[in-house]
């Protein structure tokens, strides 16, 4: 009896706000949460009281637990469940897990006073302290033991000083080494776990060989292994595993791919550096100049994951909310037979996931300082968002989005600073998956794409439809590490998808493929319209192949190599090209193959700034209407206020509006509001 009545007397209270003599009916039960709580206290108080027996729970687990003790027989919630975590750091041991006997309304809430939201961390990360001075190499530095790494229980690949992402040691510290040589292979998707190394590159004398990372970029991809041995007469370093792709050529005139090493502790000599030594259980770290290390927080990653959402394909997690809260420190992970993913760092998991979901949110949170992707959606999730977030120092990408999924919006986001361990990430991936909405976000420095929408390779089935991509900010894309990329990419057959109102510029690839707009395999009945894309190195538009796709009113300017390029002619209309502006000052107008004459082109205006002649393959605009095209279209200046700054505005005696152009509004493009935390 006493039991029971103690049960009642949780739901009561719990039922309760902060004061709860103000309401008996509140909109919502509260639960606090704080560092300074007890988990077997009610967590009806924000703070704890005069005698320390009652106040806020500590930790999410125990507002889990004690959400479940609010719901009836039924295990429903009588009014919705509000979440309010003070201030503070909660380090995670296990991921925090919801499943579909979870569902809400929940949300997971900042706490809110009169001067702000506070300020909420959950990590997935340790803190490591007892650092002492120490030399390596010569240098002053520091070093900390940690047992359990030492013991085999943790193994990380990151450290955070006060949240700045400290640099693992490299070889070369700027640039790439080359492989010398490899074994020969018909197919190029067949990686090798062995190369020749030139001399001085690798040595086997190196401390702990075995922990030391060997990163090889290929293509539009990395492979990331262990040192197995090194055959220093005959320069050969043998790998854990084999390669993602052939590392004999990256398609650049026979040369080997390049690669850097990581984790070498003879490397250990400059400011910002550290070193793990597993063996020792050691960590070394090098102070940046006017670093005060004794007063530094390290912290370094232990989790893969900070939260799932998980419910199962026929009872889903509903009306999940999480609102200004900030998720870090998470380790990279990827399936151990593999050395990295044919594409877009598709099988390295995300420090949130939400799978089997519906109508899940999170809104203005911060996720940073991660090994991996910020968030997946997966498995047969439907109408979540990520609304307002500041994604960024990622080791992959910022929102995976996969096949079996629908209707997942990514609104007025910042996507930033990512591809830090896989390069090959891209800032929002869309699987194979229909009616996504990835709207006014500004998406930035990555090293591969920015948005890239479908999963099929060619003309087979697809479910990437009605996929909208519109009013981004996409900038400084590629710099010049990978190839085969674009600002926006695209895949399969896709009728309803539209491309629209996109600001998309400095796109940088190492070799090919440095495209602003890329329709890859199989791209069919897209609509692309009202884009800006400039300052790319192959070309603001490429279409490998694909069929009937719509290019209208946009604007693509200062391609170095060409400006449009196709590459396929097959027996359909390629695309249709209608109303655009093509204005560029050095490259070629077309390039690729634009044989067979199987696309449609007219009403458009191209224009060279260096005053050379526009010519199609040589042959004048003249020569190019006798095939068919471009009957309507002029050379001429189109008078933009200052292109060269990015400002494409067009005065009203511009020649482009004659044409039926429309002025594109770049007013609205990339977040609404600031992303991030309140």
């Amino acid at each position: 009896m006493t039991e029971f009545a103690g049960f009642l007397a949780l739901v009561v209270i719990l039922g309760l706000a902060a004061h709860p003599a103000e309401s008996t009916k509140p909109a919502a039960d509260i639960i606090y949460v704080s560092p300074d709580g007890n988990d077997h206290w009610s967590g009806r108080w924000s703070v704890p009281n005069m005698t320390d027996t009652d106040g806020p729970l500590a930790t999410l687990d125990g507002a889990r637990y004690a959400i479940r003790k609010l719901r009836d027989d039924k295990g429903e919630l009588e009014r919705p469940v509000e979440v309010w975590l003070r201030k503070g750091t909660y380090f995670l041991d296990t991921p925090f897990v919801l499943t579909a006997r979870d569902s809400g309304p929940i949300a997971f809430k900042a706490f809110e006073t009169a001067t702000g939201v506070e300020d909420v961390t959950i990590s997935g990360g340790r803190r490591i302290t007892g650092f002492r001075k120490v030399e390596v190499n010569g240098h002053k530095m520091i070093a900390a033991p940690v047992p359990d790494v030492k013991e085999g229980k943790w193994n990380f690949t990151q450290l955070f000083v006060n949240d700045r992402r400290a640099e693992r040691t490299r070889l070369p510290r700027d640039g790439y080494y080359q492989i010398a040589s490899s074994p020969e292979s018909n197919d190029w998707q067949h990686g090798q776990d062995h190369f020749n190394f030139k001399e001085g590159e690798i040595d086997p004398g190196w401390k702990n060989p075995g922990d030391v990372d060997i990163v090889v970029l290929t293509l539009w991809i990395e492979s990331r292994m262990h040192i197995k041995s090194v055959d220093e007469a005959a320069h050969v370093v043998r790998l854990d595993k084999p390669t993602r792709f052939w590392i004999g050529s990256e398609f650049d005139h026979g040369k080997g791919a390049r690669y850097y090493v990581e984790n070498v502790f003879e490397a250990l000599d400059t400011p910002g550096q550290w070193y793990l030594d597993r063996k020792e259980g050691m960590v070394y770290y090098y102070p940046r100049i006017g670093e005060d290390w004794q007063h530094e927080t390290f912290i370094a990653p232990a989790l893969e994951q900070i939260v799932r959402i998980e419910g199962d394909t026929r009872n889903r997690v509903e009306e999940i909310k999480f609102l200004n809260l900030h998720f870090a420190h998470t380790e990279h992970a990827l399936p151990p037979d593999r050395s990295g993913s044919a594409q877009a760092a598709v099988q390295v998991p995300a420090a949130i996931e939400l799978r089997n979901t519906r109508d899940c949110k999170i809104e203005r949170c911060e996720i940073a300082h991660i090994g991996n992707y910020g968030v997946e959606v997966s498995g047969q999730s439907s109408g979540d968002s990520i609304q307002r977030c500041s994604i960024h120092d990622m080791g992959a990408g910022g929102v995976k989005i996969d096949g079996g999924t629908e209707r997942t919006s990514v609104l007025d986001n910042e996507i930033f600073d990512g591809g830090k361990i896989f390069t090959s990430a891209v800032g929002v991936l869309i699987g194979d998956s229909p009616h996504n909405r990835i709207e006014h976000n500004s998406i930035h420095d990555l090293y591969y794409t920015g948005v890239s929408v479908g999963w099929v390779w060619g003309y087979g089935k697809s479910e990437a439809v009605d996929n909208k991509v519109e009013f981004n900010h996409i900038y400084n894309i590629g710099k010049g590490v990978l190839s085969d990329m674009g600002g926006i990419y695209t895949l399969g057959i896709s009728p309803g998808t539209v491309i629209r109102n996109n600001l998309i510029h400095d796109c940088q690839s190492f070799d090919y493929g440095g495209w602003g707009i890329y329709t890859d395999e199989g791209s069919s009945n897209i609509l692309i319209e009202n884009n800006i894309v400039y300052r790319t190195k192959t070309g603001g538009f490429h279409q490998h192949y694909g069929k009937e796709n719509i290019l209208r009113n946009n604007i693509f300017a200062f391609a170095k190599v060409q400006q449009l390029q196709r590459t396929r002619t097959e027996p359909h209309t390629s695309f249709t090209f209608e109303r655009n502006i093509v204005y560029y000052d050095e490259g070629a107008m077309i390039g690729g193959n634009w044989t067979e004459d199987r696309y449609n082109m007219d009403y458009n205006l191209y224009f060279d700034a260096s005053l050379k002649p526009v010519t199609f393959e040589g042959a004048s605009l003249d020569e190019w209407k006798k095939r068919g095209h471009d009957q309507h279209t002029i050379i001429d200046d189109p008078r933009f206020v200052d292109p060269r700054s990015g400002n494409f505005t067009l005065p009203s005696n511009s020649p482009a509006l004659k044409l039926g152009f429309k002025q594109i509004d770049t007013s609205t493009v990339g977040p609404r509001e600031k992303a991030g935390v309140e």
